[in-house]
C-alpha cells in the first residue's frame, strides 16, 4: 500500500524540483577524467520519477513550472556561491538544498517531503527557520522548529534571528528581512537552492493583491516557480492547494504551528485570505483559486515575452550617445515603450520597489503628450526630462 494521496502529491512535487536541481548541478561540475565514470546520484536527474499516486487525486492540478529569471517585487539580490570542484579522482560533492521552514503546515509538509526525497536521490538537505522577533516567545518557537527539522533528518538545521524594519509596511519589511536572512544562509552553507512552501492559494492571493495595486501584468504573474539570484528559490507547491499540505502533515503526525498573524485583520493578506477569497468563491462559485493561479501563469508568459521584446528594442531607440530618441520610442507599442522607460529609470538609480505605474505614465507623457512640460521627479532623486528630441533620465 502506497502513501496517502496528499503525501504522494507533496513528494512528487518536491521530486520534480530536485531532479531539476540535480540536472543543473551536474552541469556546473567538472567533467570526469578520461576513462573514468562519475558514480554519483546525478544519474537520477535523467531518470523517470518513480510511480506515485497522481496529484489530481488530491484535487490539485500539476504545478506549472517556469524558468523566469526575474524575482517578483524586487527580492534581495545575492551572489551565489560557486559549488566546490572535485579533484579528477574524487566524487563531486552532492548539492545542498535548504528548506525555509516556519513550522506552519505548508513548510512542514515541504520539509518532510524534502527529507524523504533527498535521501533517495543522494542530495544533502537542511533547513532554516527565520525568527522575525515580532511575537513574544518567537525565539522558543524557532528552536522548536529546528528540533523538528532535525528529527526529520535535515542537517544543517538552524534558526536565524532578524530585525524587521519599517520600510514598505510591516509585511514588506518582514519579507525583505526574511529573504536577506535566507540569502545569507544559502551563501554561508554553499546551498544550491532554497525551497519555499508557497501554495496555489498563496499564488491566488498574490494575483489579487497585484490586481488591487493596478501595477501591471508583471504583478498579475504572481510568484515564479524559480526566482532569485541564479534561480536560488524554488516553489514546488505552486500547483498544490493549502489543504493538501495540511492533510499531508496530519497523516504523517507532523506537529504544525498556526501563525496568529495569518488571521490578523491588521494585515492586508490576512484580510484577503479570511474575507476576500471566501467572498469571491461565494459570489462566483468554486474554482476561483485555480483560475487565479492559471491567470498568474498566463500573465507570466506574456510578461516574459514583452520584457524580451523591450530588451531587443531598446538598442534601436538609443542614439550614438546612448540617449533615448523620443520619435523612435513613440513608434513602439505602449507596453514595450513603458518597459524601456522603467528599465532606464532603474538604471539611473530609481528603486524598483518604489517605482510605480503612475511614475512611468508621467514619463511616458513626455513622449506621447509633449507640450513643453517640465522635468518629472522620480523616486531615488532621479529626474526625467525631454531635451532636443531626446529623453534624459538621470540623477537630479
Amino acid at each position: 500500500m502506497g502513501p496517502h494521496p496528499a503525501v504522494a502529491a507533496i513528494r512528487l512535487a518536491v521530486r520534480r524540483v530536485l531532479h531539476d536541481i540535480l540536472t543543473e548541478h551536474s552541469r556546473t561540475t567538472d567533467a570526469p577524467a578520461p576513462g573514468r565514470t562519475r558514480a554519483t546520484s546525478y544519474e537520477f536527474a535523467h531518470a523517470t520519477p518513480p510511480a506515485v499516486l497522481p496529484a489530481s487525486s488530491t484535487g490539485a492540478t500539476p504545478a506549472a513550472y517556469d524558468t523566469a529569471l526575474e524575482p517578483p517585487y524586487g527580492l534581495p539580490d545575492a551572489t551565489p556561491q560557486e559549488p566546490p570542484r572535485a579533484a579528477p579522482h574524487e566524487r563531486p560533492p552532492s548539492p545542498l538544498v535548504l528548506v525555509a521552514c516556519s513550522g506552519g503546515a505548508d513548510s512542514m509538509a515541504l520539509a518532510s517531503a524534502l527529507a524523504f526525497e533527498a535521501r533517495k536521490l543522494g542530495i544533502r538537505a537542511g533547513g532554516i527557520t527565520v525568527d522575525h522577533g515580532l511575537q513574544p516567545g518567537s525565539d522558543l518557537r524557532a528552536e522548536e522548529v529546528v528540533l523538528r527539522m532535525r528529527e526529520l533528518g535535515l542537517e544543517p538545521a538552524e534558526s536565524v534571528a532578524v530585525t524587521v524594519g519599517r520600510a514598505g509596511g510591516p509585511e514588506a519589511a518582514a519579507r525583505d528581512a526574511r529573504y536577506a536572512a535566507l540569502d545569507d544562509a544559502a551563501v554561508r552553507h554553499g546551498a544550491t537552492a532554497v525551497l519555499l512552501g508557497h501554495t496555489r492559494d498563496d499564488q491566488a492571493e498574490t494575483v489579487l493583491l497585484g490586481l488591487a495595486r493596478g501595477s501591471g501584468i508583471r504583478s498579475l504573474s504572481g510568484m515564479a516557480a524559480v526566482s532569485g539570484a541564479g534561480g536560488r528559490y524554488r516553489r514546488p507547491f505552486l500547483g498544490l492547494d493549502r489543504q493538501t499540505a495540511r492533510k499531508a502533515c496530519m497523516v504523517q503526525s507532523l506537529p504544525v504551528w498556526d501563525d496568529p498573524h495569518n488571521a490578523d485583520p491588521a494585515y492586508t493578506r490576512s484580510r484577503l485570505r479570511q474575507e476576500g477569497l471566501p467572498a469571491l468563491e461565494k459570489a462566483l462559485g468554486k474554482g476561483v483559486v485555480e483560475a487565479l493561479a492559471r491567470t498568474a501563469q498566463l500573465s507570466r508568459d506574456d510578461a516574459d515575452a514583452l520584457d524580451a521584446w523591450a530588451r531587443q528594442a531598446e538598442a534601436a531607440v538609443r542614439d550614438s550617445a546612448g540617449l533615448l530618441e523620443c520619435a523612435k520610442l513613440y513608434a513602439l507599442p505602449p507596453a514595450v515603450r513603458r518597459r524601456i522607460l522603467r528599465r532606464a529609470a532603474i538604471e539611473a538609480g530609481a528603486p524598483a520597489g518604489a517605482l510605480f505605474a503612475r511614475h512611468i505614465e508621467e514619463v511616458d507623457r513626455l513622449i506621447t503628450g509633449w507640450r513643453g512640460q517640465g522635468a518629472i521627479n522620480l523616486p531615488g532623486k532621479v529626474v526625467a526630462q525631454r531635451q532636443g528630441g531626446r529623453l534624459v533620465i538621470r540623477q537630479g
